[in-house]
């Protein structure tokens, strides 16, 4: 089925004319039409559209037009529902914003279909992107497509669910503390979160401006590398992006690593092979079936020729904290502009106070509520002091501590996420509880630097995706994802499909 085609391998036979772009595109479309009743990725789709963009791409080939022109021509990619795309629903998963249809295409949109892309669907998210578990979306909640009853880690759930269960051949989504690489690791695919400034925001509707950064999710290493090249670059329309140049991504596969150094941080409880390792406070609530998985992994590595080297990253143990200063005061902000006056839903109010006050009460859920008044209080004269202020001189070492790190290394290796992915409703009454879920993720975001998450086994029972994750120094991406390509290569993981029931 073609819909079960990575990324590489469509592309392969599209130019070879083997299939054309319109099956592909219908296949995904079709298999939504099976699945997407149990898994719930898809919070809309425009079929119609989609075949429309498809006949086009058929055209363009047909015309000559090849994939070293535009590198995913007739390949259908979706798009987690807090990206603009002109024409299509953008409601990030909130009542809030009613039937609001965006009126514009985000950059990487706009890349995507100069690449000649399928743009498609618009995914499950939590609301605003504010969870790990995809279950704050107010319209449904996404399941994981290898256990049923379980979540498929947030906010990108929908991104993650959607690839793994074939509904389409790559996906979009956003990591503004492991939002990418968290769902990638419980669903079992891969997810690129790339360095701040190297994909442009414009068109992301914003949860933290400077946390927030777009990018993919790929069936194969080499998918997330072709897609990342796409949607690369600087953009005049978003300050914060950086005018750096774009590698050759796919180019740096090359399966040798021979003579890397990847760095373990002592504070995350792993051992390097041969040693003791340690369990700090920050890594206690690591799964000893992930442990074990990442251990293996780090063997593997070494036997592939690199060389493992122990470091350490000594503010580990504030980074949940400072993140959810510095993530909640920047959301209370950014969500201030969702009043009910401008655009989105309305509840009418005998004034302007009344009309904020029940069109915000009626339009957030729990956790986007809890995150503004958390935001808004550390923020407030009086505390902005001893909690904000603060907040970023401690994430300025967090970052020193990275940057130190990768004078030694030239990437750092340890879990994606702490657990397998847990049952639905099992930490929904535990805020806390659910934001430990990325203790290994968020610290990234902090400092500014890229991630990736990619296979590396399985729980014994039920059978569950287990995650490593690679990271690397600011616009480091070619590095990652050569180590993560070699790895993958020469693992069984990535082949690994969930037993979807039809």
């Amino acid at each position: 089925m073609l819909n079960q085609l990575t990324l590489t391998e469509l592309v392969a036979r599209l130019a070879r004319r083997e299939v054309s772009s319109r099956e592909a595109t219908q296949a995904c479309l079709d298999q939504i039409q099976r699945v997407d009743g149990q898994i719930r990725a898809f919070i809309s789709y425009d079929a119609a559209d989609a075949m429309a963009q498809a006949e086009a791409a058929d055209k363009a080939l047909a015309s000559g037009q090849t994939h070293a022109q535009r590198p995913l021509l007739g390949v259908p990619i979706a798009i987690k529902d807090v990206i603009a795309a002109k024409g299509q629903p953008l409601n990030c998963g909130s009542k809030i914003l009613g039937n609001f249809i965006s009126p514009y295409d985000a950059t990487v949109v706009e890349k995507l279909k100069a690449a000649g892309a399928i743009v498609f669907g618009r995914l499950n998210m939590d609301e605003f992107a504010m969870g790990s578990s995809t279950e704050n979306s107010a319209f449904q909640v996404t399941h994981n497509p290898w256990d049923l009853s379980r979540i498929p880690g947030g906010s990108s759930g929908g991104s993650a669910a959607a690839v793994v269960a074939d509904e389409c051949i790559a996906a979009l989504g956003s990591d503004t503390g492991g939002s990418i690489r968290q769902p990638a690791a419980l669903c079992g695919c891969v997810g690129l979160k790339p360095s701040y400034g190297r994909v442009s925001r414009y068109g992301l509707v914003a949860f933290a401006s400077s946390l927030d950064q777009i990018g993919c999710f790929g069936k194969q290493v080499r998918d997330a590398a072709i897609v990342l090249k796409a949607i690369s670059g600087v953009d005049h329309r978003d300050s914060t992006s950086v005018p750096q140049p774009v590698p050759d991504y796919p180019a740096a596969l090359t399966g040798d690593i021979k003579g890397l150094r990847l760095g373990l941080p002592k504070e995350y409880g792993l051992g390097s092979p041969g040693s003791a390792g340690v369990s700090p406070a920050s890594a206690g609530g690591l799964d000893p079936e992930v442990k074990q998985a990442v251990e293996v992994a780090l063997k593997h590595l070494q036997n592939l020729g690199a060389e493992i080297v122990e470091i350490s990253l000594p503010h580990t143990d504030y980074a949940i904290a400072t993140y959810y200063i510095i993530a909640t005061a920047e959301a209370s902000a950014n969500l201030a502009r969702f009043d009910g006056i401008r655009y989105g839903a309305r509840v009418a109010g005998a004034d302007p106070i009344e009309l904020y006050s029940k069109t915000r009460g009626a339009g957030f859920g729990a956790e986007v509520k809890r995150r503004i008044i958390l935001g808004t209080y550390v923020l407030s004269s009086g505390y902005y002091d001893a909690y904000y202020l603060r907040a970023q001189k401690v994430r300025t070492l967090i970052r020193q501590d990275f940057l130190s790190a990768f004078e030694k290394v030239d990437a750092i290796i340890c879990p994606t996420s702490p657990t397998a992915a847990f049952k639905i409703g099992e930490k929904a009454d535990d805020p806390l509880q659910m934001y430990l879920m990325d203790i290994f993720t968020i610290s990234v975001n902090l400092a500014g630097i890229c991630g990736i998450s990619i296979p590396c086994g399985f729980t014994a029972w039920p059978k569950l995706p287990i995650g490593l994750q690679l990271l690397g120094k600011p616009f480091g991406e070619e590095t990652i994802l050569r180590v993560a390509h070699a790895y993958e290569q020469s693992t069984p993981w990535h082949k690994e499909k969930p037993p979807l029931a039809s």
